[in-house]
């Protein structure tokens, strides 16, 4: 395939040439090669990402060459699960050390470093796993969508509850007519937000661990100081510049089987109302008003889907639940022409109202496995059902929402062929970001 690297070749050039030569060269032929197995690495190695490595390392024909962290105190779990994988601290080293020798990535970090990492996996020909949403931004979610077809890899999104049997069974209902035509959905998230709403400048900053490549975790991101407990390893999600707040977090779960089940794509309008909005962090409550184009599971030329967060719901009384009854702490209510069903998060779908729908058995379908689905798709070239051609234009929509929270009461029409927002360059802007010097990534194909 390739000469052996020498400790001369820079990771620029090796990069450089690899992407030239695997580009549309499926890894599934270079597996051949090697042995029976899927030679994997992994880019975050402890919390999700040692769940995500611990899943994907269960299936017989994987086999781990490399593990990537920017805090080497994260490798002790995996290493006691997976011993004797190399360790490595900056995921373009240990592409451009390990080169053909491997053929997929699981990509666990914050979400503003998910795109440099799958990008650069995809140009070399890899397979992408990578967590939820797919990206940090918009724009980063299509060039993925594209760089996946044009590299021709197999891919698989981060939100495993997919694949589960509740969600499955809820998708299933709605697409055989349960509740009739949908005409409208709610969806929510009962958190309380985060705690650093009132912060009108970054924290105080501290001095980084030994253990920590601050600059390395920092990646893609403009250069601000360490502060302790607060960016790594878990608090990150609450600021802007790294994570996407709850939308981010939780949109991709819960509007996952909203746009399984009803074949949503691109919406037509994004509005939002929030509050505790900040120049540095998301805010702690908001409603994000979509329109969607219609669809055949739904009634009408036009389908509004609306999200709420931070303790915001929409109201009970659409769900037409019994007397004592409920809404789920997080879920779905989609309401039909015929009824309503509640698809918890995660829990199995109700239909109501009772007295029409008490008596139905709601036959439950199997799970499958997310993790292993996307290894299998790796060695067998088949595809899987929450590949990037689906999980881009989920996570395109779900960003969306992050861009309108924070022009709270503009309603914002969405040119989704064009990529842009027109009349409103204010919300244009957020659409992207400036990468730091050094770590640009390139739009697909390029």
């Amino acid at each position: 395939m390739h000469a052996p690297q020498t400790p001369r070749t820079s990771r620029r050039s090796f990069l450089k040439a690899s992407a030239g030569a695997l580009v549309g060269f499926p890894a599934l032929l270079r597996a051949q090669n090697l042995n029976s197995n899927l030679q994997l690495v992994g880019v975050g190695c402890d919390g999700k990402g040692y769940s995500d490595l611990s899943e994907v390392g269960s299936h017989a024909r994987a086999k781990f060459v490399g593990f990537c962290d920017v805090d080497s105190a994260r490798f002790a779990k995996i290493d006691q699960k997976f011993p004797g994988v190399a360790h490595h601290a900056d995921f373009r080293a240990m592409f451009s050390k390990l080169g053909a020798g491997f053929d997929g990535v699981v990509v666990s970090t914050p979400d503003h470093m998910h795109a440099a990492i799958a990008m650069a996996a995809m140009r070399l020909g890899k397979h992408v796993y990578c967590q939820k949403p797919l990206t940090h931004t918009v724009w980063e979610a299509r060039q993925l969508r594209l760089q996946a077809a044009k590299s021709r890899v197999r891919t698989q999104m981060g939100n495993q509850i997919h694949s589960a049997s509740e969600y499955r069974t809820g998708v299933k209902l709605l697409r055989d007519g349960a509740i009739g035509k949908v005409t409208a959905v709610h969806s929510w998230q009962r958190n309380s937000g985060n705690g650093y709403t009132k912060l009108t400048a970054p924290p105080a900053p501290g001095s980084v661990p030994e253990n920590l490549n601050w600059d390395l975790w920092l990646g893609v991101a403009p250069h601000r100081e360490y502060a302790p407990e607060v960016y790594h390893p878990f608090k990150w999600r609450d600021w802007q510049e790294f994570g996407g707040g709850t939308m981010g977090d939780f949109g991709c779960h819960i509007l996952d089987p909203v746009f399984t089940a009803l074949g949503l794509g691109a919406p037509k309008t994004v509005r939002a109302e929030s509050e505790g909005l900040n120049p540095h962090t998301w805010p702690s409550a908001e409603t994000v008003h979509y329109v969607f184009p219609g669809t055949k599971h739904t009634a009408g030329d036009t389908l509004p889907v609306t999200w709420y967060d931070g303790g915001r719901l929409p109201d009970a009384a659409l769900a037409k639940l019994p007397p004592g009854a409920e809404l789920a702490k997080a879920g779905s209510l989609f309401i039909g022409e015929e009824g309503v069903l509640m698809l918890p998060h995660v829990a199995m779908p109700q239909l109501y109202p009772a007295d029409k729908f008490g008596g139905k058995q709601i036959v439950k379908e199997p799970a499958a496995n997310h993790y292993h689905a996307w290894v299998d798709a790796a060695l067998n070239a088949t595809e899987t059902s929450d590949n990037f051609e689906y999980a881009g234009p989920l996570t395109e929509a779900v960003l969306l929402g992050n861009v309108a929270t924070r022009l709270p009461g503009v309603l914002l029409e969405w040119d989704s062929a064009g990529l842009r927002l027109p009349g409103h360059p204010e919300a244009e802007r957020f659409l992207r970001r400036d990468y730091r010097e050094g770590w640009a990534i390139a739009a697909a194909g390029v």
